[in-house]
């Protein structure tokens, strides 16, 4: 199964960039999008929904313009879940997911560090770890894919050693990261790519030192099963690049 992750910074907009023909050429199974800024009903475009694909949106209640998060998959899902049972957040647009008959795919938008609302970002986090310690207790495995706004390690930002006002890398939030990775998760794209200069989001612009804040976290009992991983470099839709992990599991 192929997965692919990308934060658009805006759906249509990439559409302008060649995103759309793009993605859909890659042969990914599912597809998970963060930052859509769109709803499924303002997209008027016959390009957004090809037919070997089921797209499914959740965008944010007050002004779909903003957030929004989307799930694209070729098989169609035994059910689709939207939000996390957050009240204060799922209005928002920062989650849905895929649910199938041992794995469930989700597609995460972390709340923004540099926001106005900045504050809400460990409050969310906070929330979703004692979320994602219950849903282990289930029988299935997880894949949630997004844009964490998260490093967890020096070697995940460039230039971290001369920075200390990188998004994400607050010793609040690297504690908040390795806490999780502690607890029965893993950095898909670290089992099977070590590489130092795999970034994937430049918030300053492309001239400017990278992150890689855009992963899969995946639940551990599907660490053995990650068997490729890489940043589509050389494709620029947005401010940060697709990543793509091959897992070898069936849906």
């Amino acid at each position: 199964m192929k997965v692919l992750s990308l934060v658009v910074d805006g759906l249509e907009r990439a559409r302008e960039d060649g995103l759309v023909p793009w993605v859909f050429q890659q042969g990914a199974d599912i597809i998970c999008l963060q930052d859509t800024r769109c709803s499924e009903y303002s997209l008027t475009s016959n390009d957004f929904f090809p037919s070997d694909y089921h797209a499914y949106f959740a965008d944010n209640y007050d002004n779909h313009r903003i957030n929004g998060v989307a799930i694209y998959c070729r098989e169609m899902p035994k059910a689709i879940m939207f939000g996390l049972g957050f009240m204060d957040y799922d209005p928002l647009g920062l989650y849905i997911q895929a649910d199938y008959a041992e794995c469930s795919v989700g597609s995460i938008l972390v709340p923004s560090s540099r926001a106005e609302n900045a504050s809400q970002k460990m409050h969310f986090l906070n929330q979703l770890s004692g979320h994602l310690q219950k849903v282990r207790n289930k029988k299935r495995e997880f894949i949630l894919c997004g844009g964490w706004e998260l490093a967890w390690q020096p070697r995940d930002a460039e230039e971290s050693g001369n920075r200390l006002d990188i998004p994400g890398f607050s010793s609040e939030e690297r504690d908040w990261l390795g806490s999780l990775y502690r607890a029965g998760y893993t950095d898909a794209f670290r089992q099977v790519d070590h590489e130092d200069d795999d970034f994937t989001w430049w918030p300053e612009g492309d001239d400017k030192p990278g992150l890689r804040t855009d992963t899969h976290i995946i639940s551990d009992g599907l660490a053995e099963s990650v068997t490729a991983a890489y940043v589509e470099s050389e494709e620029a839709f947005s401010s940060h690049a697709p990543v793509i992990i091959d897992y070898d599991i069936t849906l």
